[in-house]
């Protein structure tokens, strides 16, 4: 039900590697490998893809490809060891530290690069995320809850968006230095260059960046632009998360009703031992007290 995956933007992808020569790709954050494929179907000869602790089933669909690389160490650490990319794709961690440092980096040492981004906008804009267990230190982490958001409030619940042990989120959305948006308007107002950042709004946000110049720069805006000023996708998506926690809603109360039936069935079926229990007692008493 819920569409999160990035191999769902592939048009958006066709049109990054139409408007530019991309070679070599660095994917943080990896999912099944499946979004790997699809930059060398189009057109890419390397794809270094960073995931620090990869799966069995991620190993075994990299190794099926000798253009996919597997990185086994945290962004943004290992970043400046990866071979010079034309497109930077960030799907890891979903928190204002990560992102910041990841997107500092990219900005001064890979300006010439496009960056694609996912989760620029609701849930994780402005609230961070940290999955379980994080490498952040403590400095670097809002206090956090396992309660999630929904459309409606900031305000965090158990039948909210929640991560079931895989997460954590802020427990306050907004302020300084928390979430995915807040980490690329920090970076871009102390970047040198002047850079240009539309949003597709759909399945949380796709942001793509690049440094304004050039005419192929300005002709991949224009491409993209039915996309990223799209009204109707914006629409559809707030009412998809709408929906969506909705149904998180439902079934948090489906399953809270479920287990007040669970434990009143054991209620009543002890009262009903219970009982028996006084009826045998009484029965004994009362043939205890009959003449012999």
């Amino acid at each position: 039900m819920l569409l999160h995956s990035l191999s769902v933007f592939r048009e958006i992808f066709e049109i990054v590697f139409t408007h530019r020569q991309i070679a070599t790709v660095a994917e943080i954050g990896v999912e099944s490998g499946q979004v790997s494929g699809i930059y060398v179907e189009l057109g890419a000869s390397a794809v270094y893809c960073v995931d620090p602790e990869p799966s069995d089933r991620l190993r075994s669909t990299l190794a099926g490809n000798d253009a996919l690389h597997l990185v086994e160490q945290p962004s943004p650490e290992v970043l400046p060891d990866l071979p010079p990319a034309q497109l930077y794709v960030l799907d890891g961690d979903h928190n204002y530290a990560v992102v910041e440092r990841e997107l500092r980096w990219i900005v001064a040492n890979a300006p010439d690069a496009v960056v694609v981004m996912h989760d620029v906008l609701w849930p994780w804009s402005r609230r961070d995320l940290y999955y379980e267990p994080s490498l952040l230190s403590l400095a670097d982490r809002h206090p956090a809850s396992e309660d999630g958001p929904t459309v409606w409030h900031d305000g965090l619940t158990p039948a909210g968006f929640v991560g079931l042990g895989a997460f954590t989120v802020a427990q306050q959305a907004g302020g300084e230095r928390n979430g995915v948006a807040t980490a690329v308007e920090d970076v871009l107002s102390a970047a040198r260059d002047d850079w240009h950042f539309v949003v597709v709004p759909a399945v949380f946000g796709l942001g793509v960046l690049m440094r304004r110049g050039s005419a192929a720069d300005e002709q991949l805006l224009a491409a993209l632009r039915p996309y990223t000023e799209s009204v109707l996708l914006e629409k559809l998506e707030n009412n998809r998360i709408g929906l969506y926690t909705r149904v998180l809603q439902m079934q948090y109360d489906a399953a809270a009703e479920a287990t007040y039936r669970d434990q009143l069935a054991e209620k009543v079926a002890a009262q009903r031992h219970e009982i028996d229990r006084l009826t045998t007692e009484l029965d004994m008493a009362r043939a205890a007290l009959r003449p012999q």
